[in-house]
């Protein structure tokens, strides 16, 4: 198979979704905030919505991967179904006694079961008992409500755990706690599953934290990573460092990437949630950071080691490094007050299936008007439950294949 992404907007060939499921159910008041949810989504809807979405892609000629698919298939490969066994029993809180309970109830799963287990967790009262076996004493002390394996409701956000920048993949390292065993997931796919036999990993979830929404592929060679609340500094500094340093036929992985500080705030978690690339020299973004936003240049220096340019504002060095005269911006909103009711509602999250081409939530009237005005050809998609996670359709994607644009 061949995989390749060498931009935000070339045409989109296949692309990694998970469709929501049993893990969403498990969202409750008592937990949804720990889980990161804002509200508790109508799950019947947001499966809906999701289906719609991925019929809108195929409907354009998009291969769509479920990542659910993908790990079952991986759990069928025993070096798979060993590590991600383990990596899920390696878990301190257990004990002994319970790991052990857990060890056998997981043996006994199918890979499609065990894929569900590792998806939508596994509940204190789903545990079966074992023969001749003690609950332990964390099993008797937990809550009956509590998780012996904690449900994944953000792998929804199919961006956050890996990104393919050319032919390689960057897995990633996610900063919140109840997501780190997504990328266990991720990276045991890539690594087993018969599909991705030989692709090279650039990134490891074993690294500093890097999230895949701060990643975006400007132009061929080109990277812009937003350092904040959940990509650190040293993260986009370790990205830089081997992609510039991973040579390929015709010259680096990549030859400038834009460290970008963001706010850290809930509206602007990561880069994407403030800009995202609708043409080969266009952006979608929001206004009240555009004129502020600013990025630190990342090239290589002559001994191989990394060198650091700037401030400078974001649009010129990305423009300078795309080698464009200017990136052209449209505006999130018509006004401050529809701009930032629509940053909150994920109007700056588009996924681009081809320039000029792209989908994005129906109820963001107003940037959808702004896009259109500007030439750009939306899909609209609804997103009313979905969006309760905070991500919209370029967070909710993979890209694993886009047509090559040439720099």
């Amino acid at each position: 198979m061949t995989h390749y992404v060498d931009s935000e907007v070339g045409r989109l060939g296949t692309v990694l979704l998970h469709r929501p499921g049993p893990e969403l159910a498990r969202l409750t008041p008592r937990n949804n905030n720990t889980l990161l949810f804002d509200a508790i989504p109508w799950v019947a809807r947001a499966q809906d919505e999701h289906d719609a979405f991925a019929a809108q892609l195929t409907a354009h000629g998009v291969e769509v991967l479920y990542l659910g698919q993908l790990l079952a298939e991986t759990l069928e490969v025993p070096d798979g179904r060993q590590e991600l066994t383990r990596l899920v029993l390696a878990d301190r809180r257990l004990g002994d006694s319970l790991r052990q309970r857990v060890a056998d109830h997981l043996a006994q799963l199918d890979p499609v079961a065990l894929a569900g287990v590792l998806i939508a967790g596994l509940a204190h009262e789903e545990l079966r008992p074992t023969a001749g076996r003690s609950a332990g004493l964390v099993y008797m002390l937990m809550d009956r409500h509590d998780f012996v394996i904690d449900p994944l409701p953000n792998l929804l956000f199919t961006r956050d755990s890996a990104v393919w920048i050319r032919d390689r993949v960057a897995v990633t390292s996610l900063a919140m706690p109840a997501r780190r065993r997504e990328t266990t997931l991720t990276d045991a796919i890539y690594r087993h599953h018969p599909r991705f036999a030989g692709t090279e990993l650039v990134y490891q979830p074993s690294l500093e934290h890097l999230e895949g929404g701060d990643i975006l592929s400007l132009a061929p060679g080109v990277l812009a990573v937003g350092v904040g609340e959940r990509t650190t500094p040293a993260g986009a500094e370790r990205l830089a460092r081997r992609v510039l340093a991973a040579e390929l036929p015709g010259g680096p992985l990549a030859h400038t990437v834009l460290a970008v500080p963001i706010a850290q705030q809930r509206a602007t978690m990561h880069l994407d949630t403030v800009c995202t690339m609708v043409d080969v020299d266009a952006v979608l973004m929001y206004p009240n950071l555009a004129d502020s936003l600013l990025a630190y240049t990342i090239v290589a220096g002559a001994d191989g080691e990394p060198r650091v340019t700037g401030p400078t504002p974001f649009l010129r060095a990305a423009a300078d490094a795309m080698g464009i005269d200017e990136l052209r911006v449209i505006d999130t909103g018509l006004d401050p007050v529809t701009a930032e009711r629509e940053q909150w509602d994920d109007g700056n999250n588009t996924l681009a299936i081809a320039p000029r081409l792209c989908v994005a939530y129906e109820r963001n009237t107003e940037t959808n008007e702004q896009l259109e005005s500007a030439g750009i050809e939306l899909i609209r998609i609804a997103g009313s439950e979905l969006g309760s996670g905070r991500g919209g359709p370029r967070c909710m994607s993979c890209p694993i294949s886009r047509a090559p644009l040439r720099p």
